[in-house]
């Protein structure tokens, strides 16, 4: 019995530990994504809007943007990177800046980096890995091609 707890701690803490080094490479690479594109947004007329409890990103993004566009989450995340860095982690308080959609990308100037923006994030959630994360990387894919 000493053998099967000890071996099943250990289990346990690889399991954590495997997790904890993967959200720090998500993280990153979240950062990294968001420190190439900060400049292509425009914020210009941009609304705020602060968390609460039970919010997604995507509600969010679709609230805003309209039903059929809670994929363009990413433009929330990009303006509010000081304050997201993984969107499936946002906490009631929190203080998002919501850019203008249309703005972003119709703008032959921010277009092309947003296009190239939604891809790269598109390849971070390939890092997360998860059959959700599967999902909402073809969407952002989608996204870009149709940009």
């Amino acid at each position: 019995m000493k053998k099967f707890m000890g071996l099943f701690l250990m289990a346990a803490a690889f399991v954590f530990f495997s997790c904890a080094s993967s959200q720090q490479e998500v993280d990153s690479a979240f950062n990294n994504v968001y420190n190439t594109y900060a400049d292509a947004l425009i914020t210009t007329g941009a609304s705020n809007y602060t968390v609460k409890e039970g919010d997604t990103l995507s509600d969010i993004a679709r609230n805003y943007y309209g039903a059929n566009n809670a994929y363009y989450f990413p433009l929330i995340m990009l303006a509010s990177k000081d304050v997201v860095l993984d969107p499936d982690l946002i906490e009631p308080g929190m203080k998002l800046i919501i850019p203008d959609l249309q703005a972003n990308t119709t703008n032959e100037k921010t277009k092309p980096r947003i296009k190239s923006y939604f891809k790269e994030i598109a390849e971070v959630y390939r890092k997360k890995g998860t059959s959700v994360a599967k999902k909402t990387r073809q969407a952002l894919l989608k996204i870009s091609e149709s940009l």
